[in-house]
């Protein structure tokens, strides 16, 4: 971690803005998930504490245009909450009305702009509206890992202008996925579920390069199987990708591992007849909904030699209780195993609240597409602008 965070800066007296993911689900005009909200909270509460001034602003949705749904004063609202101080909210993001309520803030206040998406000019990181941000605070923290991968004007341009430097939740994204690139723990476990390889292509050969096991399942799974030869009936197949497959195979040799039997049902549906069977017997018109208990018990053995575990994608369609153990199984195997571990993935972070083991896992990645494209190694245009330390 060689760049700048915000124990490296002097904020006192300072007009600071800060980049945030609230891109949380609403309902009924109030926030019905404020986990992404609490997790800056370090971040905001620090800043007030040295006697900053707070302009925080966020994506929600896609809005293209102003949208009265998409607005976060829902989120004002609820920050305002967990802050315990009154949060105010502008009327747009830029423009002389927000320049005047940024200008006026004082120490230990606290102004929330209206969603940056409202603008198209953020998402194609068009430098003039960046510039306007940055002339409402004197320098920028970003603290929206979950939006890294994008290059937008409030993550990228923005560094034209004003320093940015890392908040705390970026700071500890960036510490673990780094790990799991450049020193993990060995054994090195990654576990892959998801419904595509397509979308996995990348992170799939760069774990294949570091980790000592790679464990399949999910979606995904079913395409290794029919590129292997086995039958898969109705089950999610990639075709387009099944020669992608057998090259991963080739490539992965005894260190990627598939399941070796499935829970199989006669319908996609929450009540489906169904039942375990092993790889080899998928009969036509069944479909493949989770990995079964001979996987489960061979997954959970590596899991807990492991000393270092990243996991994302789901091991089934764990949204339906009856396909749902393989998932649940392998959270409550990474959280026994007191291995170091990361789970990331908006499905994988839900089950491991879900089965109730979410305090035991060591980092829970807040970003999605932000994870899957650092464990890749790909640059990450919101971490390659942050300030580098002297």
């Amino acid at each position: 971690m060689n760049k700048m965070t915000v124990r490296d800066v002097d904020v006192r007296g300072r007009r600071v803005l800060v980049r945030v993911d609230f891109n949380v689900p609403i309902a009924e005009g109030r926030v019905t998930d404020d986990t992404r909200i609490r997790a800056t909270l370090p971040t905001l509460q620090y800043l007030l504490d040295q006697g900053a001034a707070l302009i925080v602003m966020s994506h929600l949705g896609r809005p293209r245009k102003p949208d009265p749904a998409f607005s976060l004063k829902p989120v004002a609202e609820r920050l305002s909450e967990l802050l315990g101080r009154p949060v105010q909210m502008a009327p747009d993001c830029v423009g002389p009305e927000v320049e005047a309520m940024a200008t006026a803030l004082q120490p230990g206040q606290v102004l929330m702009l209206e969603n940056l998406r409202f603008h198209p000019e953020e998402e194609k990181n068009d430098p003039e509206f960046a510039r306007q941000l940055a002339r409402l605070g004197d320098l920028c923290v970003n603290d929206a890992f979950g939006a890294a991968h994008r290059a937008h004007a409030s993550v990228e341009a923005i560094a034209r202008f004003i320093p940015v430097v890392a908040g705390f939740l970026m700071e500890k994204e960036i510490r673990y996925l780094s790990q799991a690139l450049t020193n993990p723990g060995r054994p090195f476990v990654a576990i892959l579920g998801g419904a595509k390889i397509s979308d996995k292509i990348g992170v799939i050969e760069s774990l294949l390069a570091r980790a000592d096991r790679v464990l399949i399942g999910g979606g995904m799974a079913n395409t290794f199987l029919k590129a292997q030869g086995y039958e898969v009936g109705d089950s999610l197949v990639e075709e387009e990708a099944l020669e992608t497959a057998r090259q991963l195979l080739a490539r992965g040799g005894d260190r990627l591992w598939l399941p070796v039997d499935v829970v199989i049902a006669d319908a996609f549906a929450p009540d489906a007849q169904a039942r375990v069977v092993p790889i080899d017997q998928v009969p036509a018109g069944w479909r493949i909904l989770d990995i079964g208990p001979q996987t489960v018990t061979r997954y959970a053995e590596e899991i807990r030699r492991a000393a270092f575990i990243v996991w994302n994608g789901p091991m089934g369609v764990f949204e339906f209780p009856r396909f749902a153990e393989g998932t649940f199984a392998i959270a409550r195997a990474i959280a026994d195993s007191g291995a170091t571990s990361i789970v990331g993935g908006g499905d994988s972070v839900a089950a491991v609240h879900a089965a109730g083991v979410a305090d035991r896992i060591t980092h829970i990645s807040t970003g999605g597409g932000a994870s899957l494209e650092f464990l890749e190694g790909r640059t990450l245009p919101g971490i390659a602008v942050l300030a580098d330390r002297p």
